[in-house]
């Protein structure tokens, strides 16, 4: 049985080291037959770009090339008309991911280190060179004295040196080009980092007659300043086109060929709610960082939300309103929301809600249902990995404290009422400015407390507004073990100054309108009852 490929992101690697791989080669035959010379895929992390660029560099490049030619012996591309191209070509493969500093100096210095080690892999060509660009080399492996304005037109000089030497054109691989601009976005520096980066790009992609072609791969578009403005020869496929829509992720037969493999195939349908529901074009994908993991360990968990990347996610949640979470907690519930797309994602400050659910979708965390017209999407949360990904949310932004989880656990468990009630207040007191308390509507307070609860998830589910006997219960929760107790909730915003006597009302229609029905039909024994009056901050309790 072939060994599972996590974190292999080397071509090389994978195919000599006999790691299972799902044959994506088509995708060269579909570059090479692409018109376009740059062409830029923005896919979200983790879904197959660094190991498509990374073959696109095996394939191409003029350097043992024979050697190279045989990773593609048993793959598609083998027989495909465009296997003449194999090993034709001088290659630049250089990676953003990993760029560092807390300052756009710092990060300037990662980068030519970068840059050091990509000119270093071709420092047994220093011999053949004139004297020039000799000097070049040297400078630029040894780091002396680089400029700022030498470090941008680095790339540019490679090509030229490579294209003369080999009298061939250059193909130049950027994967993940906007990691060092996300990156400034979270140390404040942003706009001066997409001041040097299109400099950068500009100088390697545009009006270069040493160019073959370019290829970058990033997690968005980014708009901002417009970093792509001067290059007019670029062709953009996000997750919304259908062009090359099948080459990044996996699609179902691969995820079904997959589980046979490794004789797990019983489970696709469990897998297939965990970590489907993507839509790249017209393709239905799969997140192949959570197959992978999930293949390995036989255990459905959320594998890729626990990789790094949220950071950006959470930061630009944190600035949002309670109108940006109200629609999160109804998309979490399985609802759908219509959003605009421009497929451009301007980082800032003031970024507005709707910049936000594009920034979600293009990064992996809500995907398309339905496309409406040229502009507008019907989107979704797309599996339970995502789904679980913002329960958690909901505890660790909104409600501040993830002890609060832990103390609601226990409290339910232990049935100690006060505790779950003060817990509740705290809950509001940290989280109501995310909603407005002075709605005519009893609930916020649903809204918020369901939120809550979800972060629960592990231990009890979470069922607001669910039909049970005569009515529907304002949150009921359903223990994952059938020895704990069951909760039913009545929740209203207080009329009257006798909150007591409001909450004992409330705990007469949990009675009266029998919402213990949906909790004796699962099994459950236990049953707590709890009418609960709020009023502003402050909350009463009858049970």
């Amino acid at each position: 049985m072939k060994k599972i490929p996590i974190g292999i992101e080397d071509f090389k690697m994978l195919i000599s080291d006999d790691y299972f791989y799902i044959d994506k080669t088509k995708f060269i035959e579909e570059i090479m037959n692409d018109g376009a010379l740059v062409k830029l895929f923005t896919r979200p992390r983790r879904f197959g770009k660094t190991l498509n660029m990374s073959m696109l560099k095996y394939f191409f490049d003029i350097r043992k090339a024979e050697e190279n030619g045989k990773l593609f012996d048993s793959l598609y591309i083998k027989k495909s008309p465009v296997f003449v191209e194999q090993g034709k070509y001088p290659v630049i493969f250089i990676s953003l991911k990993g760029l560092i500093g807390d300052t756009l100096e710092k990060l300037i210095d990662s980068l030519k280190i970068k840059i050091s080690k990509l000119f270093a892999e071709y420092r047994d060509l220093i011999e053949k060179l004139d004297k020039f660009d000799t000097a070049l080399f040297e400078k630029m492996i040894l780091r002396e004295d680089i400029s700022e304005a030498e470090l941008s037109e680095a790339l540019l000089t490679l090509t030229d040196i490579l294209c003369r030497y080999y009298k061939k054109q250059v193909i130049v691989l950027i994967d993940e080009y906007d990691a060092p601009l996300t990156y400034a976005y979270g140390h404040g520096y942003y706009k001066e980092a997409v001041e040097f980066f299109k400099t950068l790009y500009s100088n390697v992609l545009k009006t270069n007659s040493n160019l073959k072609m370019g290829v970058l791969t990033g997690a968005i578009r980014v708009a901002q300043a417009g970093i792509f403005s001067d290059l007019n020869n670029i062709e953009t496929h996000t997750i919304l086109d259908e062009a090359y829509d099948e080459y990044f992720g996996l699609l179902e037969n691969e995820v079904e060929n997959a589980l046979i493999e490794y004789k797990v195939e019983d489970k696709l349908e469990n897998v297939k709610s965990w970590y489907d529901g993507y839509k790249f074009g017209n393709m239905e994908v799969y997140n192949p960082w959570s197959i992978l993991k999930y293949i390995k360990y036989k255990k459905l968990d959320a594998y890729w939300i626990n990789t790094s990347g949220n950071a950006l996610i959470k930061e630009l949640l944190l600035l949002s309103d309670g109108t940006v979470f109200e629609d999160l907690d109804d998309l979490v519930r399985g609802q759908e929301k219509i959003i605009y797309v421009n497929e451009n994602i301007a980082l800032g400050n003031d970024l507005d809600p709707n910049r936000l659910w594009e920034l979600m979708l293009f990064s992996g965390y809500l995907t398309v249902k339905e496309k409406i017209n040229n502009e507008s999407y019907l989107i979704k949360i797309p599996n339970k990995e995502i789904q679980s990904f913002f329960k958690g949310l909901f505890a660790e932004i909104v409600f501040k404290e993830k002890s609060n989880i832990t103390s609601m656990k226990a409290a339910l468990e232990s049935k100690d009422i006060n505790t779950i009630v003060r817990i509740l207040e705290k809950v509001v007191l940290n989280a109501m400015s995310f909603y407005d308390t002075n709605k005519k509507l009893e609930n916020p307070y649903q809204t918020l407390l369901a939120g809550f609860f979800y972060a629960l998830d592990a231990y009890y589910e979470m069922k607001p507004n669910s039909e049970t006997g005569y009515g529907r219960a304002d949150i009921v929760l359903i223990p994952r073990n059938r020895k704990w107790s069951g909760y039913i909730f009545e929740l209203k915003r207080a009329k009257t100054q006798n909150l007591e006597k409001e909450a004992s009302k409330a705990l007469e229609q949990i009675e009266k309108k029998k919402y213990d029905t949906l909790l004796i039909n699962e099994g459950i024994k236990d049953i707590i009852k709890i009418g609960l009056v709020f009023d502003g901050k402050k909350a009463v309790a009858y049970y």
